[in-house]
């Protein structure tokens, strides 16, 4: 992670725009603290990655949320290439201050140069491959698959040195370090699953509850999480012979089918939870 942040400060003033990438169901976890620090007054446009795995309502409220800052954001679905024309429209309008500038200095006009920055595992690699028509970046549904940097061009007049993702040091909220491991930023071996399974449970019971009984067909949502993991796992038949909850497997299955969109378009976090008001 050192070493991912002093690439960045190196490069930053090699680049015209900075494209900050963010896991649409978690738009504020996914945001490194250090990323502002880093970027200090670079245009910046925002990418809510994985939008079609989130609540399409609470995106266009986290649009909103951005909009309010002065920074642009465009949902994103990098499996499908969907926005991602207009993700390449937004680079080069931010960029065309400083184009301008260059051209009326008599300098040659030149591609725009952008550098794409987020935390591990929410699509950079895919996004690149969509824009550029081949396997320029490596992919993989595990963390840490970018080891370091390269520069890549896109389709249209724009230029990308891209970064491998940078995750912070330490967690001060732990509800943050619960959010990332749902969406599978932190690596499912470091942690307990069992547990994570459980917390993410009582968020969907308690946020999206008919999305929660329609998938695991249950019949009442009780007020002890566990006895709720519990009915997940009896209806899926996640069971040991003599009748034993197999907690483990009951685990995996809720995180891959979050994480899949199988239980319904969710978002983890809403722009009201940050601020006392925002604009509809």
């Amino acid at each position: 992670m050192k070493k991912t942040k002093e690439l960045i400060q190196e490069n930053l003033k090699l680049v015209d725009v900075v494209i900050e990438l963010l896991d649409a169901r978690i738009p504020m976890s996914s945001r490194n603290p250090q990323i502002d620090e880093l970027v200090e007054r670079k245009p910046r446009v925002i990418v809510l990655n994985k939008s079609d795995l989130a609540d399409p309502q609470v995106t266009r409220r986290w649009i909103n949320y951005f909009a309010a800052q002065g920074i642009n954001a465009i949902p994103v679905n990098s499996m499908t290439g969907e926005g991602l024309d207009k993700m390449t429209a937004l680079v080069e309008a931010a960029a065309k201050e400083k184009m301008d500038a260059l051209v009326n200095k008599g300098m040659r006009k030149r591609a725009v140069r952008s550098m794409i920055v987020g935390i591990p595992n929410v699509g950079k690699s895919s996004i690149i491959n969509r824009l550029t028509g081949k396997k320029s970046a490596k992919t993989g549904d595990k963390p840490g698959v970018t080891k370091g940097k390269q520069w890549v061009r896109l389709r249209g007049n724009i230029e990308l040195l891209d970064t491998p993702g940078i995750l912070w040091p330490k967690f001060e909220d732990q509800q943050v370090g619960f959010k990332l491991a749902f969406t599978g930023a932190i690596k499912d071996e470091v942690l307990d699953i069992e547990t994570i399974a459980l917390h993410l449970v009582a968020y969907l019971v308690r946020e999206y509850t008919d999305q929660i009984q329609e998938r695991y067909k249950l019949s009442e949502i009780f007020q002890e999480d566990l006895e709720n993991l519990e009915g997940i796992a009896k209806n899926r038949g996640c069971i040991f012979s003599g009748g034993r909850i197999d907690y483990a497997r009951t685990a995996n299955l809720i995180l891959d089918e979050f994480r899949s969109g199988k239980i319904g378009k969710i978002t983890l976090e809403k722009p009201e939870d940050y601020i006392s008001t925002i604009e509809a």
